[in-house]
C-alpha cells in the first residue's frame, strides 16, 4: 500500500483532488474532518481544549464554537500554539488508525488530505507528497470568493501560511488547478498510473 500526500495552499483545490479521487474509488483520509472528530464533546481532546481555553468557547449545543476558538489562534500565535499541542498528537493517531484499518483491505493508493502537511512535519510518513498549485492571484481572487473577504483580509489570511512555492518545492509532483477542472482531473489521471505502474 503506498501512502501519497494532499496539500497545498489555502483555496488551492485540495478538496477538488480529494473529492476526485473519492469519486474514482481511492480512500481519502480528510485531516480536517479527524480535527473535528477528536475534540467533539465527550472526548479527551475537547476536555483539554475547555480546560485550556475556557467555557466561553463552549456553543449551546455543547460543540466548541470552532470559528471563536479560530479567531482567538489567528490573533494569538502562542494560543494556537496551545492548541496544536492538544490537538495535532490526537489527529496523528487517529490518521495512524485510519492507516491500520486500510492496510487490511485491498487498497494499493491510500491518500492523506493534509493542509499543513509540511508545517506540522508529516511528509517523513508518506510515500509521496502531491502539492495542488495555483499562481497567487488565482488563489487570492478565489480565497475572496468563497469566504467572502476583502482584498486585505485575504492577503493576511495568506501570509499566515507557507508560501505555495516552498511546497511546490518540496513536492514528488505538483497539480496546477489554475486552469479548468478537466484539465486538473488529467493530470491526477496522470499521476494515478505512475503511482500504481
Amino acid at each position: 500500500m503506498k501512502v501519497i500526500g494532499i496539500t497545498g495552499g489555502i483555496a488551492s483545490g485540495k478538496s477538488t483532488v480529494s473529492r476526485y479521487l473519492l469519486r474514482a474509488g481511492y480512500p481519502v483520509i480528510d485531516s480536517d474532518q479527524l480535527a473535528r472528530e477528536v475534540v467533539a464533546p465527550g472526548t479527551a481532546g475537547y476536555e483539554q481544549v475547555v480546560a485550556v481555553f475556557g467555557h466561553e468557547y463552549v456553543q449551546a449545543d455543547g460543540q466548541l464554537n470552532r470559528a471563536l476558538l479560530g479567531d482567538r489562534i489567528f490573533t494569538h500565535s502562542s494560543d494556537r500554539q496551545l492548541l496544536e499541542a492538544i490537538t495535532h498528537p490526537l489527529i496523528f493517531e487517529a490518521i495512524d488508525q485510519k492507516k491500520k484499518e486500510l492496510a487490511q483491505t485491498e487498497d494499493a493508493l491510500v491518500f492523506i488530505d493534509m493542509p499543513l502537511l509540511y508545517e506540522v512535519g508529516y511528509e517523513d510518513k508518506l510515500d509521496e507528497v502531491w502539492v495542488v498549485f495555483v499562481d497567487s492571484s488565482t488563489q487570492e481572487e478565489r480565497l475572496m470568493r468563497r469566504n467572502h473577504l476583502s482584498k486585505s483580509e485575504a492577503r493576511a489570511l495568506l501570509a499566515t501560511q507557507m508560501p505555495i512555492q516552498d511546497k511546490v518545492q518540496r513536492a514528488n509532483a505538483i497539480i496546477n488547478n489554475s486552469g479548468g477542472l478537466e484539465e486538473t482531473y488529467g493530470q491526477v489521471e496522470k499521476l494515478l498510473r505512475k503511482a500504481l505502474s
